[in-house]
This record gives structure tokens, C-alpha cells and sequence, in this order.
């Protein structure tokens, strides 16, 4: 019986020592330049803002809760189907939201803008609720009954609720998100019958990139103070953004930090650098007392892209590319073009290859600008954008009449 207990001991000795091996291993991970470098965060990404493409990637197709980084998309829901100046009336259901709130009062109301700022800048549960509250109804009955608004419902507002998390389910699948789903309009934890509230490291930076293509986004997110005052006078807010990340890095542009207890601490930022956009996701880096994890990964993600990604034309256009020789066609030969380039972020130590694919000889009929070849351009080894080579004018194919005019012609010499 000793026995057995010391081997259990010592079973568990060597799982626990193993275990630890496995789980230092797993913060590597590796660029596109195949450099390594180790994170706190479970999964994160780096990408080129421009054209989504990833520069760094550890786990970035796990799906995952975000918590608060959720409100990237409410803040671009938002922008995009309501009005600004429009009064918000915060209902009892978006009052009783759980901490962090601004602890708003039902009957309450906000100029949709200044909760916009709000929200993004504090990340109250309790605003980014009453946002989507407004928005499902504006868009489910093109404008909020304010009065009714006051006093509705736990289940009617959780009604508006999920109108609006249809727009957001809608938007990430416009955006080739395939595994994004969302419940909550403030990220937090949730689950009903179609999945759970998640993402992917990579999905939610494409979100990113989406959202700081809007002006107003920049600007919200890069605010560092912002007050506003209830519309009926009831209170004044002033609000501070806990957004460190702003003094970190040249050109920070924010976006979101995040945390629940299933989630950890997560955070989205965005850099626009010398005319370079950079996104980068970190999620679960870390849980409580390491708070600051989530910076420290970022701060490493993204001096990564600034050092290593620079701007370069990887193919310019063909205002003449060749000619083209044409069986039975009113022309010898036709002329092609490629009226398309490519200029993206690349570092040295990755390589492009531009391949051709152009028949010997083609066809008659042949319309004005029709495919007839194509351009493949691959990047590391793999195809990275393909262009189409087009024809620079109409070729007839060769017919009775054809043939008479020619034989008409050789005979009046």
C-alpha cells in the first residue's frame, strides 16, 4: 500500500513538472519572419491594418470570450445606425448592469455621443447597455418611446438588446468573421442557444480595422478626459480613459481593454505609424494580480511591426504587358494589360515571387478587357493575391466576311 502511494507521489510529481514545461512552451510563437518571442497572453495577433494581413500570430483562430473589448463593435454598431445628438433614456434593465457602471438612474437621459465617450473611455456595462437599448429600438421601430423607455420591462429591454446584437452578429459576418458571436453589447460572459459570447484574437483585430477607419473612432478613442452632463441637469460626468497604452508607443490610437473572470485580462490596440496601420489583440494575458501583462504584450506586439514592417510596392501596374498572338481572329495578335498593383507592409526577411500565366496564343473572340491570363503573387511561399491580366481591345473572329473584304483587297492592288 506504501508503495503505491509513493508511486502516485511520484506520478504526480512528474505531470506537475511536465505540465510546467508545457505551459512555458506554449508563449512562444512565431512571426512571419519567424522570429519568437514570448507573451502572457493565451492568444494574440498582430496584423497589418491595411489588408488584415497576420505579421505575429500565437493560438489567433481560438475561440474565446473578450469581455470589454466587445465594445469596439458597439461603439461601431452605434456610429453607424443612429444618431449622435439623439437623448438616450436609460431604461431599469440597463441601470441594473453589474460593475464597472457609471451607475445611471432609469429615466435618466444622455446624448448618445457623450455615452459613446463614456463607454470607451470607462467601459461602464451599464452605458454600452443603454446604447444598445436605444439602438435595437430606433431600429426596430425607427425612433424610442422615452417614457415607456423609463419604466419597460426587464424583457423588453433584452428585446432591444438583442436586436442590436443581430446588427453586431450581422457586421462581423460582413467582415468574414465566422467565429464571432455575439450576445452582449458590453462583453459580458453570456450564452443562449446559438453559442456563447466569443471571438478569435484574429476576427476581433479584423473588427479593429474596420472600426479605426472611422474618423469619429479615432477620436474617441484617443480622448484622454471627456465631461458631459445629463440632459434634464441631474448630474455631470467627467470621465478619464484607463487606457495606458496611449502613452506607450508612438501613434497609439488606442482601443479597448477587457477583463472577466472567464475572459482574463484582454486588450485591442492600434497604432497608425508613418502611414502604417497596426492591430494587435491580446487575449487571457493573465488573470488577477497581473493587471499589467496585457500592456507589456502589446507594447512587445506592436515595436515588433514598427521595427520590422515597412511599406513596399510589391507589384506595379502594366499599362502594357504583351502582345499576344489570336487564332482565327480579325488581328494577328492583341494586346494585354494589368491595370492593378499592390503596396503593403513587408519586412526584409520575407520573400515575393510574381508568376505570369499567359497563354501562347488565344482564341478569337476576344472581348475589350476579358481575362486572359493572370498574375499570382506569392508571399513566403504561398499565394498571397492573384491580379487578372485583361486584353487591351476587341478581336472579331474571322468569318465569310471577313475573307471578302481581304480577298477584295488583295485584288484592287
Amino acid at each position: 500500500m506504501k508503495i503505491k502511494k509513493i508511486l502516485i507521489v511520484l506520478c504526480s510529481a512528474i505531470l506537475l513538472i511536465f505540465g510546467q514545461s508545457v505551459s512555458a512552451a506554449n508563449v512562444e510563437a512565431a512571426s512571419v519572419t519567424g522570429v519568437e518571442f514570448e507573451l502572457y497572453a493565451r492568444s494574440a495577433v498582430l496584423i497589418d491594418g491595411s489588408n488584415n494581413r497576420i505579421l505575429y500570430g500565437k493560438n489567433e483562430n481560438e475561440v474565446m470570450p473578450m469581455a470589454s473589448t466587445t465594445k469596439i463593435m458597439t461603439l461601431v454598431i452605434a456610429l453607424e445606425n443612429a444618431d449622435l445628438d439623439a437623448a438616450v433614456t436609460v431604461s431599469p434593465y440597463a441601470a441594473s448592469q453589474p460593475d464597472v457602471q457609471l451607475n445611471a438612474v432609469k429615466g435618466e437621459q444622455y446624448r448618445l455621443g457623450d455615452l459613446l465617450y463614456v463607454m470607451m473611455l470607462k467601459s461602464y456595462n451599464d452605458v454600452a447597455a443603454a446604447i444598445a437599448e436605444y439602438v435595437g429600438e430606433v431600429h426596430k421601430n425607427g425612433a424610442q418611446d422615452a417614457e415607456a423607455a423609463a419604466k419597460r420591462s426587464v424583457e423588453e429591454s433584452k428585446g432591444y438588446v438583442a436586436e442590436f446584437a443581430s446588427l453586431m452578429n450581422e457586421k462581423a459576418a460582413e467582415l468574414g468573421c465566422v467565429d464571432t458571436y455575439f450576445i452582449t453589447p458590453n462583453g459580458l460572459d453570456a450564452q443562449d442557444d446559438n453559442g456563447i459570447h466569443s471571438t478569435t484574437a484574429y476576427e476581433l483585430a479584423k473588427i479593429a480595422a474596420y472600426a479605426v477607419e472611422n474618423e469619429n473612432v479615432i477620436k474617441i478613442c484617443t480622448t484622454r478626459n471627456y465631461s458631459c452632463s445629463e440632459l434634464n441637469g441631474k448630474r455631470n460626468v467627467s470621465v478619464a480613459t484607463t487606457d495606458r497604452f496611449l502613452d506607450m508607443v508612438n501613434g497609439a490610437v488606442g482601443l479597448k481593454t477587457g477583463f472577466t473572470g472567464n475572459a482574463g485580462y484582454c486588450f485591442v490596440g492600434a497604432v497608425k505609424h508613418e502611414g502604417r496601420t497596426f492591430i494587435s489583440v491580446v487575449l487571457a494575458s493573465g488573470w488577477p494580480p497581473n493587471k499589467n501583462y496585457k500592456w507589456s504584450d502589446t507594447k512587445k506586439l506592436m515595436n515588433y511591426g514598427i521595427d520590422s514592417f515597412f511599406p513596399e510596392i510589391i507589384f506595379a501596374s502594366e499599362d502594357e504587358h504583351k502582345k499576344v498572338p489570336v487564332v482565327e481572329g480579325t488581328k494577328e495578335e492583341i494586346s494585354t494589360y494589368i491595370p492593378f498593383s499592390l503596396e503593403m507592409l513587408i519586412s526584409g526577411d520575407e520573400s515575393v515571387q510574381v508568376v505570369y500565366e499567359l497563354r501562347e496564343c488565344l482564341q478569337a473572340p476576344i472581348g475589350l478587357n476579358e481575362q486572359v491570363g493572370t498574375v499570382y503573387i506569392y508571399l513566403n511561399g504561398e499565394c498571397f493575391r492573384t491580379f487578372p491580366i485583361l486584353s487591351k481591345e476587341r478581336v472579331a473572329k474571322q468569318d465569310y466576311l471577313w475573307f471578302l473584304k481581304k480577298i477584295w483587297k488583295i485584288f484592287c492592288l
